[in-house]
Parts: structure tokens; C-alpha cells; sequence
């Protein structure tokens, strides 16, 4: 059974279009504050689902592989470690920080946590498009 990798690879499509308008300097300082941090609220929301959808797709692509019993007992970290083992992620630790900003979002709000979770988000998009990668290559 192959499992569609297509809202992941969309949602990765947003959050790189979000973190390159941000990114953009000349765009950034022609709009007003408000509107810069609503873009950069749009980075961290995008962040929020792509990181939700890489892990969920993670997730059954190994249980797939492995079986429901074994991967459904699994805490978030070990899922990781897991498919670091399996050669799907390079780095789990990398997730660990992924996920704990995840949790941060959903939690608290203040600007220099939004600071610190959009910099993260920036740091993600190129390790989940690896994780796609992979998982692509393990799905087909």
C-alpha cells in the first residue's frame, strides 16, 4: 500500500512561500509592523501543519513497514529514534526540538517565543523536505 505523500509536500510548498516572504527584506520593510508579524504568524502557522503531517505521514509509513502494534505503542521520541534507525531521518534530535516548538505554539504566545519558533520553522523546512524525500523513496 503506498500512502499519499501529497498534503505534506503542499503544506511544505506554504511554508517555504511564508519563509520566503518573510525572508524578503524589501517586501518586509514596506509593510507595516502589523503586517509583518501577521507574515511571520503565517510562518509559524505553516510550521504548526507541515510539522503535524511529516510526523503523521512518518508515522505510517512505519506501520506500514512494522505494524501497527509495534509503532502505535511508541512515545513521539521514539518514532524518531526509530526511523533514524531505519535511515528515514538523519538527525531524530532535530525532532525533538521540532516537536517541542510545536507544543510551544499551542500554548503560550509572546513575541520572543514567536521569534524563537519562526527560526526553528526556517530551520525545519529543509530537514522535513529531506524527511519527504525519504519517505518517498521508502514509499514507492
Amino acid at each position: 500500500m503506498s500512502i499519499d505523500l501529497t498534503p505534506a509536500i503542499k503544506a511544505l510548498s506554504s511554508l517555504s512561500g511564508a519563509i520566503d516572504s518573510a525572508n524578503d527584506s524589501s517586501f518586509m520593510s514596506s509593510l507595516s509592523e502589523i503586517q509583518r508579524n501577521t507574515i511571520r504568524a503565517g510562518v509559524i502557522q505553516n510550521f504548526e501543519f507541515s510539522y503535524e503531517l511529516c510526523w503523521k505521514m512518518l508515522r505510517r509509513i512505519l506501520i506500514e513497514s512494522e505494524g501497527s502494534e509495534e509503532i502505535t505503542q511508541l512515545s513521539r521520541k521514539d518514532l524518531f529514534r526509530l526511523a533514524a534507525q531505519k535511515g528515514i531521518l538523519d538527525k531524530p534530535e532535530e525532532w525533538f526540538v521540532y516537536h517541542r516548538a510545536r507544543k510551544e505554539t499551542s500554548h503560550t504566545y509572546n513575541e520572543a517565543k514567536a521569534e524563537e519558533v519562526f527560526n526553528i520553522a526556517c530551520d525545519f523546512l529543509p530537514t522535513a523536505n529531506a524527511l519527504i524525500n525519504n519517505l518517498k523513496a521508502v514509499n514507492d
